[in-house]
């Protein structure tokens, strides 16, 4: 069977939906908060929680946060399902949409259900999932599970150089996971290989055809 766009589309989102969460319930129920695996001396598992957006950004309320992704993942949905058709619509353009799709999704689901699915003991004990006295927080107000840290290099600024001379620099601090990862590679594929496809009209391909005429 051929792959069509909407299928690569939907393959992906599945796989990204599935090993963000197997990674990140295993870290959660595995680890205790700010516990560390060291793989290599630049990559590690450092399991940590944030409030926030990507990366640990933290804009606005939390029930703001929330319902901004759902709105955001409703309308990437039907965006793709609108120009999943279109013959000039490349298979990688759906593919970045797809992973932009998919990492909002998946940081959608911890915020909406962490909070009721776990307990958030004081480290070193670790989380358990259905606690008989309930999870840590309402719907809506779970937090997100951070794991992927890559500190690649650091490096000690001269003492000449004006207000940080002297202190410390590491490239790079962010603790991601798999969903930002997704976000990340989705949209610097948009930007540098499909920037000139994202004013897709996407109405069907007839009325396009039509206002052409």
């Amino acid at each position: 069977m051929k792959m069509t766009k909407g299928l690569w589309a939907l393959l992906i989102i599945i796989v990204v939906l599935v090993a963000d969460q197997v990674l990140k319930i295993w870290v959660k129920t595995h680890f205790y908060l700010g516990e560390d695996l060291h793989i290599t001396d630049w990559f590690q598992l450092l399991f940590v929680e944030n409030n926030g957006m990507a990366f640990g950004m933290e804009i606005g309320s939390k029930l703001f946060l929330t319902i901004f992704r759902i709105v955001l993942v409703s309308g990437l949905i039907w965006y793709m399902i609108k120009i999943r058709s279109m013959r000039d619509v490349p298979t990688g353009y759906m593919v970045c949409i797809a992973l932009i799709t998919a990492g909002a999704a998946g940081n959608i689901f911890d915020c909406m259900f962490y909070g009721l699915l776990f307990n958030n003991p004081i480290p070193p004990e670790v989380a358990v999932a259905f606690p008989p006295d309930g999870g840590y927080a309402s719907l809506f107000h779970g937090k997100v599970v951070d794991m992927l840290y890559f500190p690649l290099f650091s490096f000690d600024w001269p003492e000449w150089v004006p207000m940080i001379g002297g202190s410390n620099f590491l490239f790079f601090q962010p603790v991601f996971n798999i969903a930002d990862a997704a976000i990340s590679v989705g949209m610097v594929m948009l930007i540098f290989f499909y920037s000139k496809c994202i004013y897709f009209d996407p109405r069907p391909q007839s009325q396009n055809d039509e206002s052409n005429e």
